[in-house]
């Protein structure tokens, strides 16, 4: 990597630092933090029966200051060294990150495996087409981090790609990190399916829901649940092709539908799809506080082009650019080949802001 390259790393560093110490969310922090001090230098603040939990609350806020304080310095110290080692601009980003998880809005479930579908919209062959890559995306993505990857289930396009795919991608944190790739991803680029070459909009909708542990259970009503068999399709075994092993359940009140057909035995396709409808209605609810959150953040939300969160544009020009956080990049192809992790880590700061912002509303 050239120091160009290291030193345009260090620069981003330093300005996600500097939006975390100006922005709503760690100045609210600080406020806090003044007035409980405030608070426990009174004469009778021990003789309390809360000063227990506000010392608790108080040291939890000074841990925070101090892990900023040395972020803060680090990042100084690499910009004032002549050739910059990548490993200490790595175990910077790293712990930047995870700092500013911390700070973050809590993702229910964030440990969670992950339940992952991709559904082709508007854009014909391109559109499955571009489904296929997003599969491939996420699926070199979960394989770098260690993650373990299912198709559950895939409909094959008429002309190329897929119509939809459902996956599984199984490791702690997996919904945490990927939570922020919910949404519709939107492709430009001169189609291949085109005999003239001509430049083609393409769009696939995203949705990404937690496994949820047992003694979370969403509760469901049997009743509102519309089931059918049918026999499955595509890759498999002998059985899986010529039982009817496939089902889809159909869940009334909100309209959402789960096929699975990649097991030999229908009970094992009915659990695994009573699993994924649970992923995917608590996706939902979680999809409501974004929502709030991308409409309280103001401009780095609004979207001209329509309901997309990202672009991923090959022609006129390459970039990728995310419509919420407003990071972008022009390494198209690396992103497409699942190096993820900078739009994960900006989508994490983003967060942290448009919380910060929603606060500061309500105060």
């Amino acid at each position: 990597m050239s120091d160009n390259d290291l030193g345009a790393r260090l620069s981003a560093a330093g300005q996600r630092l500097e939006q975390l110490a100006g922005g709503p969310a760690w100045q609210g922090e600080k406020q806090t933090l003044d007035r409980l001090l405030a608070r426990m230098a009174q004469s009778d603040f021990w003789a309390s029966p809360q000063a227990g939990s506000v010392a608790k609350q108080v040291a939890g806020l000074q841990r925070q200051q101090a892990e900023y304080d040395r972020l803060k310095s680090r990042q100084l110290d690499l910009a004032g060294l002549t050739e910059i080692p990548p490993a200490d601009l790595d175990r910077l980003e790293s712990d930047l990150a995870e700092f500013e998880h911390s700070l973050s809005p809590p993702i229910p479930h964030a440990n969670s495996p992950a339940f992952l579908a991709i559904y082709a919209g508007a854009g014909g062959a391109d559109a499955q087409d571009w489904v296929a890559q997003l599969l491939r995306m996420y699926q070199r993505w979960a394989e770098a981090a260690g993650y373990e990857v299912e198709v559950l289930s895939q409909s094959a396009g008429e002309e190329a790609g897929l119509k939809s795919v459902d996956l599984k991608i199984s490791g702690t944190g997996a919904y945490g990190r990927l939570v922020g790739e919910h949404g519709v991803h939107r492709l430009v680029r001169k189609s291949p399916f085109n005999s003239r070459g001509l430049r083609q909009t393409s769009f696939a909708r995203v949705e990404v829901g937690p496994q949820i542990d047992f003694g979370d259970r969403v509760e469901i009503d049997e009743s509102d649940l519309r089931w059918d068999f049918f026999r499955s399709r595509g890759p498999g075994g002998q059985s899986v092709n010529t039982t009817d092993s496939a089902v889809r359940v159909t869940h009334r009140p909100t309209q959402t539908v789960v096929v699975i057909q990649n097991e030999r035995s229908q009970h094992q396709n009915r659990q695994t799809a009573l699993a994924v409808l649970e992923s995917k209605l608590a996706a939902k609810k979680l999809e409501e506080v974004e929502s709030q959150l991308a409409e309280i953040k103001g401009p780095a939300a609004a979207n001209e082009w329509g309901s997309q969160i990202r672009n991923y544009i090959f022609d006129p020009y390459r970039l990728v650019k995310d419509l919420r956080t407003d990071y972008q990049t022009t390494e198209v192809k690396q992103v497409l080949d699942g190096q993820l992790d900078p739009l994960i880590e900006a989508y994490s700061s983003w967060r942290v802001q448009a919380a910060g912002n929603r606060t500061k509303k309500t105060e």
